[in-house]
């Protein structure tokens, strides 16, 4: 039992929009933080620039308001220097996929133990209404005013071609699922990627309309958990099966089916072809996939780094920069 409260976690006033998703996030995020029992001054808490940027701002721990896009790149030297600290990297979608999209990347690719968070609105809300990475095609902004030419970014796709080993999703108004989500993620070994669903009431509101509703996400979404068969619905009387290399949605009762024949979630399973099935799901033919998708244990860069340092000390006559003066007799300067 953590001898902490949300409120330890707590500071300042948020300075939001009234019904921005990032205020729903941040109570999720102390929820978490008080949970998981990490005291204050053993996490930092690193963002970008950008409208979700601002949390550190009401974090009471550790906070670094970076640069454009840069909060991987400082979260990573954050944790390779102390190895103890729990980083929590917050991202937007514009600030972590697109002028961030390279540190995104390679900071999962390498596995550094980061909790990465990304708050997908699908625009740019801070720099007032420019379609971002992950609008969806056709979407009519400020910045493409008869609609964009280009497919968006999956986040989830960009997490396993760079070899990711944990992604999870959740929706900003769903505080019990985004708590766990959160510890889940905390508690991952590796670089952990959370994608956090929301509108932007004032450029995209209703954006992820469909489940942005407790009635939306009984209809609309499916909640794996590892170990348990892949249900849906209101009662849940929907499943997914496999059909050929795809899935397929069917209901329980028809043509004979089963609970036994409905698919059991293995988010620990190395491979990503399921995995990245599931994530991609989408309305209306299939359910928005929630809770932890993938899972899976692997050497992280920071332990990499830690390791190949004291092995090579050993190999060394020096240990210390004292040492490394004491090694000759005469030092020649030139």
């Amino acid at each position: 039992m953590s001898d902490y409260t949300a409120q330890d976690y707590k500071f300042g006033q948020p300075r939001w929009c009234p019904g921005c998703g990032d205020h729903s996030f941040l109570g999720a995020l102390h929820k978490a933080m008080s949970e998981l029992g990490v005291a204050p001054h053993d996490i930092a808490v690193i963002s970008g620039i950008g409208c979700s940027s601002r949390l550190p701002y009401y974090m009471n721990t550790y906070g670094f308001h970076t640069i454009h896009g840069r909060s991987a790149a400082i979260a990573t030297g954050a944790k390779v220097a102390n190895p103890n600290l729990t980083v929590w990297q917050i991202s937007g979608d514009g600030d972590g996929l697109a002028i961030g999209g390279n540190h995104f990347i390679h900071a999962v690719r390498r596995n550094i133990d980061l909790n990465m968070i990304l708050l997908n609105n699908r625009i740019y809300g801070l720099t007032k209404g420019q379609y971002s990475p992950t609008s969806v095609r056709g979407f009519v902004s400020k910045s493409s005013p008869y609609g964009t030419v280009e497919d968006p970014f999956r986040p989830a796709e960009l997490c396993f071609g760079a070899r990711g080993n944990f992604f999870a999703r959740c929706v900003a108004t769903d505080m019990q699922a985004a708590v766990g989500c959160l510890k889940a993620a905390a508690q991952h070994k590796g670089a952990s990627v959370v994608e956090v669903l929301q509108n932007c009431v004032i450029f995209n509101n209703g954006t992820h309309e469909s489940v942005y509703t407790k009635e939306g996400r009984a209809k609309n979404a499916i909640y794996l958990e590892h170990g348990k068969p892949m249900l849906f619905g209101e009662n849940k009387e929907y499943g997914l099966m496999q059909e050929g290399f795809g899935l397929k949605v069917v209901k329980l009762g028809e043509n004979g089916i089963t609970e036994s024949d409905i698919l059991v979630h293995d988010a620990h399973c190395k491979d990503t072809t399921l995995h990245l099935k599931l994530a991609l799901m989408e309305g209306p033919d299939y359910p928005i996939a929630l809770g932890v998708i993938r899972d899976v244990e692997a050497m992280t860069y920071n332990d990499a780094v830690h390791a190949q340092i004291e092995e090579v000390k050993t190999a060394k006559p020096y240990h210390t920069f004292d040492e490394l003066l004491a090694t000759n007799e005469i030092w020649e300067i030139k």
